[in-house]
């Protein structure tokens, strides 16, 4: 846009109208003096310059300046297009408990096979149940096997076996659990081969010991894999990734049964 000589009404404040009679019609509108930098200039950028952040928000008031909140820096920010402080992987123990198919509904069965087999033996025992010894006959079984304090054993033994049947039953302190049935049942065996094979160790029945074998086996599985999902230990970290524990549970069944056997009974199974 350019003057329109005489007649223009673009002058300067106090400037007259005869001001502008010499200035050249090519004259721009805005001063060239505008265009001078400032007595602060502080580089091209001045008047594009970001101002420092400040934390405490105790910018002078009237600068116009608004600082965006901030984010503190994230060690794992997510994927690309996830807000900031998301974390994607929050949920991942659980996605991958998901993906265990039916593996909880396999260990569910195992507990409840072989806890359901301890408590009718237990009560089998201990009260003569569907054809069992009954207190008495236990007792006399017990003494007849070299074991001491046979009248104690009795009521432990039952009421072990019941107790342990009835906790793997409801997966509540699953790995000790099945160490006591590990303990029993090599008792079982030792016993067995001490009074019934004139100490030779037979595998296959009727006078071998596949069928305590295979119960020691069972028990040792649920020791070292744990309860599963279906169980009242399965919301506990312990359970779900069993390790330390259930190596020590292990190491407790094992040694408990041939404590058991050296101290109560003190024979020796193979001779």
């Amino acid at each position: 846009m350019t003057s329109h000589g005489e007649g223009s009404l673009w002058r300067r404040p106090g400037e007259t109208a005869d001001a502008g009679k010499g200035r050249p019609k090519s004259a721009r509108l805005v001063d060239p003096e505008d265009d001078m930098p400032s007595p602060t200039y502080t580089g091209d950028f001045e008047t594009a310059a970001i101002p420092p952040y400040d934390p405490t928000g105790t910018r002078a008031a009237g600068t116009g300046y608004h600082p965006l909140p901030y984010a503190e820096p994230q060690a794992n920010p997510g994927r690309v297009g996830v807000a900031i402080g998301g974390d994607t992987d929050a949920d991942e123990p659980f996605r991958a408990l998901d993906r265990r198919g039916t593996q909880d509904l396999g260990l569910l069965v195992l507990r409840l096979g072989l806890g359901v087999l301890l408590v009718a033996h237990g009560l089998r025992q201990l009260f003569g149940w569907w054809g069992g010894q009954g207190l008495a006959d236990f007792k006399s079984s017990i003494a007849a096997a070299g074991y001491q304090h046979a009248d104690i054993l009795t009521y432990a033994a039952g009421g072990g076996q019941i107790a342990a049947g009835l906790l793997l039953v409801l997966g509540l302190f699953t790995p000790v659990a099945a160490a006591g049935a590990l303990a029993y049942f090599i008792n079982g065996v030792l016993t067995g081969i001490s009074s019934h094979n004139e100490g030779r160790f037979g595998l296959f029945l009727p006078d071998g010991h596949e069928y305590h074998l295979m119960l020691i086996v069972v028990a040792v599985a649920i020791v070292l894999v744990g309860p599963g999902r279906y169980g009242l230990d399965g919301d506990r970290g312990w359970a779900r990734r069993p390790f330390i524990g259930s190596i020590a549970a292990l190491v407790l069944g094992f040694a408990g049964g041939v404590a058991m056997w050296v101290f109560l009974n003190g024979a020796n199974p193979l001779g």
